[in-house]
């Protein structure tokens, strides 16, 4: 059985090992492990239950994390997004002055059209069409994304009225906890410890609870709550003309973010082939559009593909068992969220942070001499933190690509579908403009 199984995950082409997986499942788990509790914060706010949707983020997080593992065979894990989350709360729910019932209704039907457009072959359309030069500029974008977000996380960078963005206040007990993680794991990582994010991470917090700096309020629940959001969705009021645009807006951005994570995962992990195609692409399609129909059946907002992903690639993770190991972890939160509840956001971000570092790398693929490929890809790798959005990054990236080859006399080398995408960004553009 378990020589099947290695031949199933195919252990000996990726130069892996089940020590190698599990250990990357636990820390991508472990990176991605406060979603458990910021997803319910947030959603409760729409009046939504807060047991119900941390039992709702568990499961939706377990579902699509494993099936993506055992279907598509990849160390992509899945949850419920950030940002999109944002958007049912205080967008469709808070702004709109919809019901949380009607908003869940709008991501069946967003998971509905990807269901269709993976059928018929728009979504492998839409990846074959994304330039192969961008590829490399996605990657460093999202690890830029991801070191943001640790700094963030750490309060070593902070808002600033003048200056958009500053140094935090170094003298922060978080902060200087975060810093001490950062050290401690970029000392493992260059004496090659295959553990390091992981004892980094784990270290980080043990310090932090010896020293009182992690506070939190268990909450205890039992399954039977997850009725309170369980097939509560209204997708009858969601067809309505009016809400088309918040299903385009869930569809459109949870695309475009798989996307993006896709690419940036997969150049990790070196999961493309010489022709830059990543094998079994149904597969991982079909894995994250069930996944957002299981998130809104169970009472969820868009369940995504993860760039935290990324943490447990760079601890040695090539197949699918990271994935289902970190799906497995994520049931096992269903009993026991309040101690990974005792994970800080300090203790997270210097995980992030050295991610970050290290998809930088792929700044080496971009042809920088070539304007037309150098312009898009500085563009897709700045307006991805800058705007806080994979897919606003491949939309710039998209754009300027299209309008350079058009302008340079081009426009023939150029696939068709790149063209009628970078039309539908400038419409978006527009749209966005005037909103």
């Amino acid at each position: 059985m378990r020589a099947q199984l290695e031949r199933y995950f195919e252990f000996d082409k990726l130069k892996t090992d089940w020590r190698t997986e599990i250990l990357a499942g636990f820390t991508t788990f472990v990176t991605m492990a406060y979603i458990v509790f910021v997803n319910p914060s947030m959603l409760s706010e729409t009046g939504m239950p807060y047991p119900a949707v941390m039992a709702a983020t568990c499961l939706s997080a377990a579902f699509g994390s494993i099936l993506m593992g055992v279907l598509a065979r990849y160390p992509i894990a899945l949850a419920p997004g950030m940002g999109l989350n944002a958007y049912f709360t205080y967008t469709v729910v808070g702004g709109m002055g919809l019901s949380w019932e009607v908003a869940l209704g709008a991501v069946f039907l967003s998971g509905v059209a990807f269901l269709l457009l993976t059928a018929v072959g728009v979504r492998q359309l839409i990846l074959s069409a994304i330039p192969p030069q961008l590829y490399a500029a996605v990657a460093v974008g999202i690890g830029i994304f991801i070191a943001l977000i640790g700094f963030r996380n750490s309060g070593l960078i902070v808002a600033s009225p003048s200056t958009t963005v500053t140094l935090g206040d170094l003298s922060n007990p978080h902060t200087l906890l975060a810093l001490f993680g950062l050290l401690l794991t970029a000392v493992l990582l260059s004496w090659r410890v295959r553990a390091a994010m992981l004892i980094g991470v784990l270290a980080t917090a043990c310090v932090g609870i010896s020293f009182g700096l992690v506070k939190w309020s268990p909450r205890y629940f039992s399954l039977s709550e997850l009725g309170g959001t369980m097939l509560q969705l209204n997708v009858k009021d969601a067809l309505q003309l009016g809400l088309l645009e918040i299903v385009f807006v869930f569809l459109f951005v949870d695309l475009f973010d798989n996307i993006g994570t896709l690419i940036g995962v997969g150049k990790k992990a070196k999961l493309f082939d010489q022709a830059n195609r990543i094998p079994r692409l149904n597969q991982i399609l079909l894995s994250d559009a069930s996944a957002t129909l299981f998130g809104s059946l169970a009472g969820t907002s868009t369940v995504v593909s993860y760039i935290e992903s990324a943490a447990g690639v760079v601890a040695g993770g090539r197949s699918g068992v990271t994935a289902i190991v970190a799906g497995l972890l994520f049931l096992v939160a269903l009993f026991v969220a309040p101690l990974f509840g005792a994970i800080p956001p300090s203790a997270t971000a210097p995980a992030l942070i050295l991610v970050g570092a290290l998809m930088i790398s792929h700044t080496s693929e971009i042809a920088w001499s070539d304007p037309v490929i150098a312009i898009p890809a500085f563009l897709t790798i700045t307006t991805i933190p800058l705007t806080f959005s994979i897919a606003n990054g491949l939309a710039f990236g998209f754009t300027a690509y299209a309008l350079l080859r058009i302008l340079r006399g081009e426009f023939r080398n150029v696939h068709w579908l790149t063209y009628v995408l970078a039309a539908v960004f400038l419409i978006r553009f527009i749209y966005l403009g005037r909103g």
